[in-house]
């Protein structure tokens, strides 16, 4: 029997109608239907500034706090990530750099790399074109890489955003549903092994 490992599941985007925020809830829906333990994160629910060192030296925003909290409660994350300019957003960037900076004299939080060493990471993205963004992805990975993650070689851009949705937000092509559904399976099963 396999054991429910937490997965956190978010988009690098705030957008309404951002398909990457769509693509997270149709993983949210496919990853609770096999069994994991889905948190499906929104960005928009944290007020978190732009990176600022002299900001920062006022103190950490509570909100980062919380933010560093969820991603080191959860060993598996699924990142939907968009491509802008093709790289990730300013928004993931963002939101990596204050999670990963380390809160000085504080006994939780005094690495960087707390919340993200160890983590199992699946990486996909869509987009209206036809690559699917997967510039971002390419970019994203080296930046998880250096924070001491494990990134799942398994990775999906999913083309033709505006043709890959049903009216319930599932995906209706079945190749591209087995390719999320691939990146799905080994995050999750690398999660196990990793916790076992």
């Amino acid at each position: 029997m396999n054991t429910a490992i937490p997965l956190l599941v978010f988009a690098g985007s705030t957008r309404e109608h951002s398909w990457n925020r769509k693509l997270a809830g149709a993983v949210t829906a496919m990853a609770s239907a096999e069994g994991a333990q889905v948190t499906r994160l929104e960005l928009a629910d944290f007020d978190v500034p732009l990176y600022n060192a002299d900001l920062e030296a006022k103190g950490t925003p509570r909100d980062v706090i919380r933010l560093k909290e969820i991603f080191h409660a959860h060993p598996a994350w699924i990142i939907c990530s968009p491509e802008y300019n093709g790289s990730y957003t300013a928004l993931l960037k963002n939101t990596i750099d204050w999670v990963s900076s380390p809160v000085k004299g504080d006994p939780v939080w005094g690495s960087g790399t707390k919340a993200f060493a160890g983590k199992v990471v699946g990486l996909l993205s869509t987009s209206p074109g036809a690559l699917g963004g997967v510039r971002s992805l390419s970019h994203l990975t080296p930046l998880l890489l250096n924070l001491q993650a494990w990134v799942a070689p398994k990775q999906f851009a999913m083309p033709k955003a505006t043709e890959a949705f049903d009216p319930d937000g599932r995906i209706s092509n079945d190749a591209q549903r087995t390719a999320v559904h691939g990146v799905i399976d080994q995050v999750l099963w690398a999660a196990r092994r990793f916790s076992a």
